[in-house]
């Protein structure tokens, strides 16, 4: 009888220690949003596959401008970051179920987005630019497109906002074929997005042309978050404010397009 009662006994004592420590994450007051901003490693998603925001370089390396502002705030924050590639087309899937804990892909924000997730401060900034050879001296605004050859990609955004300005719209594949008609004379502009036209100009060297006019409608964009990630959100734009204030991420804008696109 006493040998049961001291097996009872041990066993009671057994269940309360494991109940005790089953609840230690509540008794700290401690939440799921609070676990994941104290994780050691951040899981990151991202395309691999989208110059010069996250693609491989010639050596294989993952870089590009998100993940090199990624990797340095994960930096300053004292966590590793493990990046997880996906095609775009399954991406916020992936952060719905949880397999990231953001989104770093260039994710422009609007109210569709809004409604459903959180995003940190920008890092990003973009616009509609007109260009155009670099001896031009007739066109410096979007009025001033009336009338002109303009070379767009059929389905894009850019080619109705020329459209919609009176040029004359000349068919292309891309942005590439775009300046090659404006440096042949066969075309007198382009709308375009600024960060590709800034990539374009920096990776070709190309001094033939020229950015004229920007327009004010600015597009921003932001690492992407599950809603209920307030502490992970407020660490990340911590170290996002931090690095704007000591130079670093004017830094690594310039590193990549040439000049700072990650202010106004």
């Amino acid at each position: 009888m006493k040998k049961l009662y001291l097996s009872l006994l041990a066993a009671t004592l057994l269940f309360l220690l494991a109940a005790c420590g089953g609840n230690q994450d509540n008794a700290n007051g401690k939440t799921d949003s609070q676990d994941a901003a104290e994780k050691e490693v951040l899981k990151v998603g991202t395309e691999g596959t989208y110059a010069p925001f996250t693609f491989h370089n010639e050596e294989g390396e993952l870089t590009g401008y998100d993940v090199e502002v990624i990797k340095e705030v994960a930096k300053r924050m004292g966590v590793e970051v493990e990046f997880m590639e996906t095609q775009w087309d399954s991406m916020f899937a992936g952060l719905n179920s949880n397999r990231f804990d953001l989104i770093a892909n260039q994710v422009g924000i609007n109210e569709e987005r809004l409604a459903n997730y959180d995003f940190s401060n920008p890092y990003t900034y973009s616009s509609s630019v007109i260009v155009t050879k670099a001896d031009n001296n007739d066109i410096n605004t979007f009025e001033e497109l009336k009338g002109k050859k303009s070379a767009q990609s059929l389905t894009s955004n850019y080619g109705a906002i020329a459209e919609e300005n009176g040029a004359e719209i000349v068919g292309v594949e891309g942005l590439a074929q775009s300046i090659e008609l404006i440096k042949q004379g066969r075309a007198e502009v382009t709308v375009n997005d600024k960060l590709a036209v800034l990539d374009y100009m920096k990776t070709q060297n190309d001094k033939n042309v020229k950015i004229v006019a920007e327009s004010d409608d600015v597009s921003e964009m932001a690492f992407t978050f599950n809603k209920g990630n307030e502490e992970l959100i407020e660490k990340v734009n911590k170290q996002l404010e931090a690095m704007k204030e000591d130079g670093t991420l004017t830094k690594i804008s310039e590193e990549w397009f040439g000049e700072d696109v990650s202010a106004k």
